[in-house]
């Protein structure tokens, strides 16, 4: 039987992710300074990045692949194309992420920010043709991010030590599961196996990287820059962005448990 696009990724997903856990805790750990030194020791377990020679190696591959590949695309698609431009394409790969964010807020218990995503989805597929248009935000419906790394928070899974993924960059032991999840909530992932889903499969995740790393190029390259030890940069910042999210979340809708759940008092 011929594998789709859904079944490979999937099935690569499943196994290079752990995989590279397993590897970089094999492979290139960080050696932790004695207990007896109680500044060095607490700083080093403050990081949480035990495997941060693994992840270097990572973050230098990453960063030759950007500087020859993504970076140089992503200029020349800035170069051809607009603003307006580059905002429609954003809408419209954010809208096919909608379901999974509503699935993420329901199993988290946020029923506010899942009646929110449901009605995005709604509303940009139709009036919003496909997504390329954001009505729902201008009716008072803005997009709410979440993933299944702060689903997996709110049930109380720790964050675990800091990952640095070659092609993925920044993660965690507890984020990089976001990957295999995130694609099963997909629109693409529910449809029959077609050779035209497929096409479409690959020229989506294509147009949302360069997209992606075209809103971010000022920045990357100032950090580049000005960062005297950049991985350290991009590891706070990512850390730092991770928290912010999972704080507004908690800030803003109400948590609805189901009566036999016996949760913690808040």
């Amino acid at each position: 039987m011929k594998m789709t696009l859904k079944s490979r990724l999937m099935r690569g997903l499943a196994v290079t992710v752990p995989g590279l856990v397993l590897a970089g805790a094999l492979s290139g750990c960080a050696t932790p300074p004695p207990k007896t030194d109680k500044a060095d020791y607490q700083a080093y377990k403050q990081l949480n990045d035990p495997l941060e020679p693994t992840n270097r190696v990572f973050f230098k591959v990453n960063n030759v692949l950007d500087t020859y590949v993504m970076k140089p695309v992503a200029e020349g698609y800035v170069h051809v194309t607009t603003q307006g431009i580059r905002n429609h394409v954003g809408d419209f790969t954010s809208n096919i992420g909608e379901p999974a964010r509503m699935l993420n807020f329901m199993a988290s218990g946020d029923p506010t920010d899942a009646g929110t995503s449901l009605v995005r989805f709604l509303l940009n597929s139709t009036i919003g043709i496909g997504g390329i248009f954001d009505p729902a935000a201008a009716l008072g419906y803005p997009k709410i991010d979440t993933d299944f790394g702060l689903t997996l928070a709110s049930w109380g899974v720790p964050a675990g030590p800091y990952l640095y993924l070659p092609v993925f960059g920044p993660s965690g032991a507890r984020d990089v599961w976001n990957l295999p999840v995130e694609w099963v909530a997909t629109p693409m992932a529910a449809a029959p196996a077609s050779t035209s889903l497929t096409d479409f499969g690959y020229a989506e995740t294509g147009i949302d990287l360069i997209n992606t790393r075209a809103e971010y190029l000022q920045p990357i390259d100032q950090i580049n820059a000005t960062a005297l030890d950049p991985y350290a940069t991009f590891r706070s910042l990512y850390r730092q962005s991770r928290a912010s999210q999972l704080q507004q979340i908690k800030q803003r809708d109400k948590k609805t448990w189901p009566d036999w759940y016996h949760h913690p008092a808040q």
